[in-house]
């Protein structure tokens, strides 16, 4: 009996918002701030707009918006007078204010405020090459670490790929029980980083196997060369890379650059009443230089065009830099803080707009809405774009050529000792695996080595 009650005072509450909202037009106000609202011809268009839209089709309520006059969003006077969006809610001029407008304690306690549809905190941006001043370089940034590795691990398998074709090569090393073997181990290092360097270093691979090697490895050695100081000069020429102002106290121990934000703003109220010594030192020279601009736009504006970083939202501040590609946002966010929807004191409509933003949220129409309108579309002509360190898998083909290679010169020079052998097999009428593996042990085994140092005693005696 309870339930049934309660359905029907839920009913009956519902229909009561309906016939209220059908009876009267609400009026709301909203400030134009690309991307949450933009003129387009004689209405206006965005994010709040079709957010709005949204919440009429899940209320049932018919709606009129305007931009508020004083294009501001709220901030109390020192006679304790609300201007702006917030000062139009509380003097009834507007029935909600759908805005980026931020939810402070406060604004809470002059109107109400819904829960919040988005979610943000302050950031900074400023133009790149303004950022960039004063960065360093890493000799080591064109290559990333696993590309590092790959390198070196090319290089140790290419040494030791030439010391194995010269034992084994008949052309390289023909007489084992009386020659000197060349290409030692170390000397095949040495060989294959006097190619590396572009020098060259003597002796030279006298056998095809080495030579294919060889020729392979000098290609290799040559475009990994390229890529790396074609790398390093995009990198030192990007203005997106090392960025020298990064955090909120970079920007407050430097007076080359100013800064500024949004005069009026829950932003700026922030900076004016933290603790933090950081944010104080922002505020106080903001304050002393008149620093502050009249809205964000102007702020944008400045940014793109002198040594200005322009303090905001962070939400708000990556649409700029979506679309303006010389400007550039710090990684440090701080103070978190909600946007919300404003209405008068006691509104019945804060329930019912809170439950509607929540079930929007769910339906994943807000995450819509934000995909919608800051996809990225930068509008700069002259961008460069980033440099990043060249990975392993960017220069696949480049390691594959280099295996490849490396492959078909063990087969040359198996396939040289094997032709050697069965000639030798053909004349002494041996068996050509006896021929071979005695081959094999006289070029790897101790009796070669042996053999080797008896032959090297007596031609020093």
């Amino acid at each position: 009996m309870k339930s049934c009650l309660s359905l029907l005072v839920c009913v009956a509450a519902l229909t009561a918002w309906h016939v209220t909202a059908d009876a009267k037009e609400l009026s709301i106000t909203t400030i134009q701030e690309d991307p949450y609202t933009m003129s387009k011809g004689p209405g206006l268009e965005g994010y709040c707009i079709d957010m709005i839209s949204e919440l009429s089709k899940k209320m049932g309520f018919k709606y009129k918006v305007h931009l508020v006059k004083d294009s501001r969003y709220g901030a109390m006077d020192s006679n304790g007078n609300w201007n702006g969006m917030i000062g139009e809610v509380i003097r009834g001029e507007a029935d909600l204010a759908v805005a980026p407008l931020t939810l402070t304690a406060i604004r809470e306690q002059f109107v109400d405020m819904t829960t919040p549809f988005m979610q943000t905190g302050i950031g900074f941006i400023l133009r790149k090459d303004v950022a960039s001043q004063g960065s360093g370089f890493s000799l080591l940034s064109p290559f990333s670490t696993d590309m590092w590795a790959g390198v070196l691990i090319a290089f140790l398998l290419t040494g030791v790929c030439m010391f194995l074709m010269g034992r084994i090569s008949p052309s390289e090393w023909s007489e084992p029980d009386k020659e000197q073997h060349s290409f030692t181990l170390l000397h095949s290092f040495w060989y294959i980083t006097g190619a590396l360097t572009l020098q060259g270093a003597g002796p030279h691979p006298k056998a095809l196997s080495g030579r294919l090697v060889s020729a392979f490895w000098w290609l290799f050695a040559i475009l990994l060369l390229a890529c790396y100081f074609g790398n390093f000069n995009s990198m030192l020429h990007s203005n997106e890379k090392h960025v020298s102002i990064k955090t909120f106290e970079d920007l407050a121990n430097q007076d080359v650059i100013k800064y500024g934000t949004v005069d009026g703003g829950s932003t700026k109220a922030f900076f004016k009443y933290s603790n933090n010594p950081v944010y104080r030192r922002l505020y106080e020279t903001m304050e002393r230089k008149k620093s502050f601009v009249p809205n964000m736009g102007e702020g944008v504006r400045r940014a793109q065009e002198e040594n200005f970083a322009f303090i905001g939202e962070a939400v708000s501040l990556d649409l700029a830099v979506a679309r303006y590609c010389s400007l550039i946002r710090a990684q440090e966010v701080i103070a978190m803080r909600a946007y919300s929807i404003a209405a008068p004191l006691g509104s019945p409509l804060v329930k019912n707009l809170t439950n509607a933003i929540l079930q929007l949220s769910e339906s994943g129409e807000l995450t819509y809405l934000r995909d919608k309108w800051w996809a990225s579309s930068c509008l700069g002509t002259d961008s460069t774009p980033a440099s990043e360190a060249l990975h392993s898998k960017d220069l696949r083909g480049l390691f594959l050529m280099l295996g490849l290679g490396l492959a078909v010169g063990l087969l040359l020079a198996l396939l040289e000792l094997l032709s050697k052998a069965r000639n030798q097999a053909k004349d002494g009428k041996k068996s050509c695996c006896s021929v071979l593996t005695s081959e094999l042990s006289q070029r790897f085994g101790r009796g070669g080595e042996s053999t080797e140092g008896d032959s090297s005693d007596k031609s020093k005696a």
